[in-house]
Order: C-alpha cells, then structure tokens, then sequence
C-alpha cells in the first residue's frame, strides 16, 4: 500500500526509474535514482563523482518544498517520518534519516567485543560499535535477510488470503 501510494504521488519527472522504498516501524525511506548528467567518454573518476554529487545536491534543493509536502502527507497517513535519498551513477545520498534508540539486553561476553570495538577506535560508543556490528551482519548476509523478506511477505500474502478473522 505505501509503495502504491508513493508510486502515485510522486511526480515522474523525478526519478528515472520506480524509486527503492524501505519501511520500518518507524521510518519510510524514499531512494530514488536521479538522470546522471552528460559527461564527455573521456571524464575522469573524479569529474564523474562532482557531477553524480552535483545532480544529487541539485534535486535536493530543486524539489525540498514539494518533497517535504509530500512528506507530511505521507507521515500524515501512514504514521511514519519520511527520509529522502538521491541516487545518481554510483554515488548514492539520503538526505534525512531518523536515528532510532534501540534497547538490547547484552550478557558480558557481547559487551566485551563492543568496548573492544570502542577501544580499537573502531566505534565512539558501545551505541556505535553495535550499529557498526548490524551493519557488517547486514552487509554479508544480505542474500540471507532478502530471502527471510520474502519469507515473510509471503506469510503475510496468504495471512490477508485466508477468513476474516472478525
């Protein structure tokens, strides 16, 4: 439904392709990839990444009042704050993201390996060196998590298929 809704909402102009739209409990984040920009074959990588992060900047300037709108709309309906992201070649940028509070229970053993992380200078914080450790889990079981997410939609498509429960 939230991915239907943005689909009809936001304006075609934007984004070359459908955007990538990820939802939590609490944040709904909006990725879309922006028209890179005409460059000479003979550019270098660096003349590719200032214009990649010069279309980025630009899209977030050009459309800021439109997406917030779009936003409160969204927030408005579905309960949820709503980040944006630009993607152009290989650079990729959200813009505003929420940093939510997560309560964990960790026996000493755990705790040991974040004030390990935080005393490498790894991680600033215990906080950090457990968003560092979900990222390196996510990054190389990614294939993993997409499976166990298609899992679960398919759980939840003969959920809604079956009797109503009322």
């Amino acid at each position: 439904m939230v991915r239907g809704w943005f689909a009809g909402r936001l304006p075609t102009e934007w984004f070359v392709a459908a955007p990538e739209i990820t939802i939590d409990r609490e944040e709904i984040t909006v990725l879309g990839e922006v028209a890179s920009p005409r460059l000479a074959d003979e550019a270098s990588d660096s003349e590719r990444a200032a214009a990649w992060a010069g279309r980025i900047k630009a899209f977030r300037e050009d459309t800021r009042g439109q997406r917030m709108s779009i936003a409160d709309e969204a927030e408005h309906r579905f309960g949820r704050k709503v980040a944006w992201g630009a993607r152009c070649g290989e650079r990729s940028e959200v813009f505003t993201s929420l940093s939510i509070p997560v309560m964990t229970r960790l026996r000493q053993r755990d705790r040991v390996v974040l004030d390990t992380l935080v005393d490498a200078g790894v991680a600033r914080s215990r906080s950090d060196a457990l968003a560092w450790c979900v990222r390196l889990v996510g990054k190389h079981s990614q294939e993993w998590l997409d499976s166990l997410r298609d899992a679960m939609r398919t759980v939840e498509d003969v959920r809604s298929a079956g009797p109503d429960a009322s």
